[in-house]
């Protein structure tokens, strides 16, 4: 398959990669290959008249490598535990991690110096990360001179590792410190939610912490270990919704809501649901979701329903500022008003897990909102997983694509459009381009008509079907082949680029035969042998190379080989007239040999409609005069031949040999050959 990338030809390519499991830590993240890749290369079906050999072939080979290191023995935090640890001038830093539940809005991290005396009280520094080891741009608080830190992390991935590093700096004290840590994971309030999207409380085993007793339950959020002055529970606490996943086909799945699929909101409250996307089955497609406001419900009040979208967490919508970002989170925001009724969104490629979507009803203008008193908006709500966006539309066709062991959908788009969905016109052809463009590739075949009178002028009937075979079939196979929405297939496409390309090459063949003159049975042979060979080789490899020049040159051959025998001869040049060397062969070999320079080092494909028709036309017109003329008969009898009479005859009875007389029969009338 021929890919095509806005690169150079040779470049250097530079991979970025990076592990989400937990348990794997990239060592090598920047890899390169050398890719040689044609400055301007082709898309395969609009250059597949080509043989392969006279032009850059799309030919890349990308072959990234990761080397990685896995994370073994990581120390696991109880939740709420204090655990006491050392770290010494040999190892200036320790790994920790805790597992992070489903409906947890926060995780802190403490850290409590032992022991510290002096103007450095705690030369250490506290990271924080999820899903992977903190690095040096991570959340970070130095304790310096205070006995204690704290680090947060808002809204936490769920069902994840958050990762802990305490690292003491570079220049920091040549001596053992010890230290207190505690994690503590601020959940929302028990009552009305269910909690079976991700189980987690049973990954922070204690085993790793001793054996000391575990302490009671963290007490509720309204009670916080932090003191009266804690901060409530945010927005998105809010009982998550499940829905129903239909399977109907291969990267097909309709996602359904109970008692959907209208869904009311009330002024006081969000509604979110939760999509699960399985790994592997569901990351190549493409994740869409429509939202569809009823005016009828909005009571002539201004309101504005809006969507956050986001991966593993839900993302609560503020009153006034409406946003689906958050710190290191981040959504897709779409919204339906009275104005603006349906809003659509597409993922493509989708991130495996679980989504949340959030939906809120907000009145007024914006870019501030305030909290609707009493209209209760009802959305329509349509989510779905489909393997292309919209099928392509008119100017693309959605494939299914398989690498190693991936399977992916893509579009495969034509006519200039490009985008996810084919939707991108920028560098899209118009339709009376393409006109053009088809009119030119057909109507110029019908150079081919010329040759054909001609042929039949000069009694080469076969010759003049096989031209007719190639004008046909070249005729319907480029109204077939065109990339745009003007094509017109009279049956399939494989058969017409066949039959396309097989009467081209048997209509070389069949002239530079004719050309040499041989006995009508040597030329029949090379006829039919020629035309089984070359379906074999179309076969084998139908942009071979040497499928155009292989019967080309066989065929020269001949004709050289006939030429010279015959002018051995005969002790004279042949053909002998010097008219026919001048006014046919000397210019059927000028255009014919102008055709193929054409066809091999001009024809790209920005100019392929008008080249590849003046090459139809310059290879019809080469045949008109390079076709030998009639071959002249003498109907003269010498005069010694009436003399003698028929001289040796062999007589063959015609009755006889049909078997209409018997052994007795009467003599009836024979036929002489001598």
């Amino acid at each position: 398959m021929c890919l095509l990338y806005s690169l150079r030809k040779e470049c250097i390519l530079t991979i970025e990669v990076m592990s989400t499991n937990p348990s794997v830590k990239p060592t090598a993240r920047k890899m390169w290959r050398k890719v040689s890749l044609p400055p301007n290369c082709p898309s395969c079906k609009e250059m597949s008249h080509l043989p392969s050999g006279l032009q850059d072939e799309c030919q890349y080979l990308l072959q990234p490598q990761l080397i990685v290191r896995r994370l073994l023995d990581v120390a696991v935090l109880v939740p709420g535990r204090p655990s006491e640890q050392t770290l010494s001038p040999h190892n200036r830093s320790a790994l920790y991690k805790v597992f992070v539940p489903s409906f947890t809005y926060r995780v802190s991290a403490q850290l409590v110096c032992v022991g510290s005396r002096g103007a450095s009280v705690c030369p250490l520094t506290l990271r924080l990360r999820p899903k992977a080891p903190p690095l040096h741009n991570s959340s970070s608080v130095s304790c310096g001179g205070a006995s204690m830190c704290q680090l947060e992390l808002a809204l936490p991935p769920w069902g994840h590792w958050v990762y802990v590093r305490v690292e003491i700096p570079s220049r920091g004290p040549g001596r053992t410190i010890r230290f207190q840590l505690c994690v503590r994971l601020q959940e929302c309030p028990q009552p009305s939610l269910s909690r079976v999207l991700v189980p987690g409380a049973a990954m922070n085993m204690p085993q790793s912490l001793g054996n000391q007793p575990l302490p009671p339950e963290p007490p509720s959020l309204g009670a916080s270990p932090e003191g009266p002055g804690a901060t409530s529970p945010p927005e998105h606490c809010w009982p998550v919704r499940p829905t129903l996943r239909n399977e109907l086909d291969t990267f097909s799945v309709h996602f359904y809501i109970f008692f959907g699929p209208s869904v009311a909101l009330p002024p006081e409250r969000p509604a979110v649901f939760a999509l699960r996307l399985l790994p592997v089955l569901d990351s190549g497609g493409v994740l869409s979701l429509e939202l569809q406001l009823n005016v009828s419900s909005l009571r002539q009040e201004n309101v504005t329903v809006f969507g956050c979208l986001t991966h593993e967490v839900p993302l609560s919508l503020g009153d006034a500022a409406v946003t689906c970002s958050k710190e290191s989170l981040a959504g897709f925001l779409l919204s339906v008003s009275a104005t603006s009724r349906v809003a659509r969104l597409r993922i493509p490629f989708p991130q495996t897990g679980t989504w949340f979507l959030t939906l809120r009803s907000l009145c007024g203008v914006g870019p501030r909102y305030v909290r609707c008193r009493n209209a209760t908006a009802e959305v329509r709500l349509r989510t779905f997983l489909s393997p292309c966006v919209d099928d392509c539309g008119p100017y693309g066709q959605c494939k299914l694509l398989r690498t190693h062991n991936y399977l992916y959908a893509a579009c495969e788009c034509k006519a200039g459009w490009r985008g996810w969905g084919c939707t991108d016109s920028a560098d899209a052809l118009t339709y009376g381009f393409q006109l053009l463009s088809t009119l030119l590739l057909c109507l110029s075949n019908l150079m081919f008509l010329p040759p054909v009178v001609l042929a039949i002028r000069s009694r080469y009937v076969l010759e003049a079907a096989v031209y007719t075979f190639t004008m046909f079939f070249s005729t319907f196979y480029h109204a077939c082949d065109q990339p745009g929405i003007v094509v017109f297939c009279i049956m399939d496409y494989d058969v017409l680029q066949f039959c396309d390309f097989l009467g081209s090459l048997m209509s070389v063949w069949v002239t530079v035969i004719a050309m040499a003159r041989l006995q009508p049975v040597v030329k029949q042979v090379l006829y039919l042998l020629g035309a089984m060979l070359l379906s074999m080789a179309l076969q084998l490899d139908r942009h071979g190379l040497w499928n155009l020049l292989g019967p080309s040159l066989f065929a020269l051959g001949i004709l050289a080989t006939a030429w010279t025998v015959r002018s051995v001869r005969r002790r004279h040049c042949y053909p002998p007239t010097w008219r026919r060397w001048l006014f046919y062969l000397c210019p059927g070999s000028l255009i014919a040999g102008s055709a193929v320079l054409l066809y091999a080092f001009v024809e790209t494909r920005d100019n392929y409609f008008y080249i590849h028709s003046i090459w139809h036309m310059l290879i019809a017109g080469s045949v008109g005069f390079l076709l030998p003329p009639r071959a002249k008969t003498d109907h003269r009898v010498p005069s010694g031949a009436r003399a003698r009479g028929c001289g040796y005859q062999l007589c063959i009875n015609e009755q006889e040999e049909l078997g209409l007389v018997g052994p007795g029969g009467a003599t009836v009338s024979s036929i002489c050959a001598s």
